[in-house]
């Protein structure tokens, strides 16, 4: 390695007096560097000292009021993370109860900066998240009174509007044991049960929501009592308690039934589970989507497997490919078939992807598998019923086409240009004059466009029939 490479070991050759200046000369007109060399220098003198200016920065960060949009999003992020780590290793290692406080404190802080944040990345809630798991460490070394806890856990988790306290209750189960989590539970049982305040009244009833104010408030703190109760079950390993929670209707949910299922898994009761998935992919299931319907098919999988159900699982697998184009369910069901018979299925399966009424899941499925011959052919035979606005599925099967299958690529990227030009979809312009000039890269690798326009025909088209759309006209690079 060079001695002028930048790394810390060179670095440490400059010495303490010529690291300082460079030091300072670096953060001259930046507060955010600035702030964190005075953490640095704070820290050194030890974790009493950096514990006072990490609560003067969190006073800081209570008061401000300016908007911080995404562009400014990555500077607080960073300073939140600066905080997050000086906890870790300044202060909770020598200090667990101070350093409990102040991640404490962290969290709290999580109101006034999503009030104030564009978090639409959830990178902000990572943050929050990641102090949860702080706690989790050192929580074995904070000395505090279970009870004590359970009833500042409870107001916590009660007051949080953003979630920020999900997951303390699992964190602090070695503080808060036996005493700690009937107590938070009778506290939450309590709280939910009781009249709603004045004070509550009111501030729902300037929600203008449809439904009375009383009601809103019982079905939030019902929500709530749920989510607790959950956590406490599931650490004390009481199934029959979290299961409770749970009408015979809600057990159908695709949302519901796979976290059910997937705890009777856990411990062993295999059958129960079974019947629970079950029923929730015969009627509630049907209608779930997503993530909700994924999770149902795994638990169901898994099940399948604890039974020695091979024969089940090997058909469903082959159903939930030929359905959806899975790729994963088509690997997994490969697996479980004898040698050779696997080549056989793979070369069905194949053929079934070109077969797919689904064109842009299709092609999708086969660059991604990859099968690349298949999906040049499928897209050279349905080119006109390409939809451009599948961009998201296109792009990047343009991309694996492009090498080998460059007349493909080409057809696949005139589709998202056509979609935007005619859509006049003008956020999308930057894309399409992109995808034009990729169109022309390939065109040199082309021997024939067959019954397709070369090139210089299509842009001709282009400019002929979208002359108008200068927004778009003038990010094509001119030719040459």
């Amino acid at each position: 390695m060079s001695k002028k490479t930048l790394n810390t070991t060179n670095l440490e050759k400059l010495g303490a007096e010529r690291l300082a200046a460079l030091v300072m000369d670096l953060v001259q007109g930046s507060a955010a560097l600035q702030r964190r060399a005075r953490l640095e220098i704070s820290a050194a003198q030890g974790p009493q000292d950096i514990a006072v200016d990490i609560r003067k920065r969190f006073a800081m960060m209570r008061r401000a009021t300016a908007f911080v949009n995404w562009r400014k999003q990555k500077a607080l992020i960073k300073d939140l993370d600066g905080l997050l780590q000086m906890i870790n290793a300044n202060v909770a290692p020598y200090n667990a109860d101070e350093g409990f406080d102040l991640l404490w404190s962290l969290i709290q802080l999580a109101p006034s900066i999503h009030e104030r944040t564009d978090d639409s990345n959830g990178a902000v809630g990572d943050v929050f998240r990641d102090a949860i798991d702080a706690i989790a460490a050192i929580a074995p070394r904070i000395n505090v009174a279970p009870l004590v806890l359970a009833d500042r856990i409870l107001d916590a988790v009660v007051g949080a509007g953003y979630g920020e306290f999900d997951g303390i209750i699992p964190a602090t189960s070695a503080i808060l044991g036996t005493a700690g989590l009937e107590h938070l539970k009778a506290g939450a049982n309590a709280w939910a049960d009781a009249a709603p305040t004045p004070e509550e009244v009111e501030r729902y009833s300037g929600f203008g929501l449809s439904r009375s104010a009383a009601g809103s408030i019982q079905r939030n703190k019902d929500l709530t009592r749920s989510v607790i109760l959950a956590d406490i079950a599931d650490v004390q390993g009481d199934v029959d308690a979290y299961i409770a929670r749970y009408s015979p209707q809600q057990l159908t949910f695709g949302t519901i039934a796979p976290q059910v299922a997937r705890r009777l898994l856990d411990a062993g009761r295999v059958e129960e589970a079974m019947q629970i998935i079950r029923r929730a992919m015969a009627e509630g299931g049907k209608a779930s989507h997503g993530t909700a319907r994924h999770d149902l098919e795994l638990v169901f999988e898994d099940g399948l497997k604890q039974q020695g159900n091979t024969a089940e699982l090997t058909d469903h697998l082959w159903q939930r490919f030929a359905q959806t184009l899975d790729a994963d369910s088509l690997r997994r069901h490969l697996k479980l078939l004898p040698d050779f018979d696997d080549i056989a299925a793979e070369d069905a399966a194949l053929d079934l992807a070109e077969r797919f009424a689904k064109l842009e899941v299709a092609i999708d499925f086969l660059t991604g598998w990859p099968a690349l011959d298949r999906a040049a052919r499928l897209v050279l035979a349905r080119a006109k019923h390409l939809d451009g606005d599948q961009f998201e599925a296109l792009t990047p099967a343009a991309d694996a086409l492009s090498e080998k299958h460059p007349l493909a690529a080409v057809i696949i990227r005139r589709a998202m240009i056509d979609d935007a030009l005619i859509g006049a979809k003008s956020k999308r312009y930057r894309h399409a004059a992109r995808h034009l000039a990729e169109c022309q890269s390939s065109d040199a690798r082309i021997d024939s466009y067959g019954a397709y326009p070369d090139h210089s025909a299509y842009l001709a088209h282009l400019r002929q029939k979208h002359h108008r759309k200068s927004g778009f006209w003038d990010l094509v690079a001119p030719p040459g």
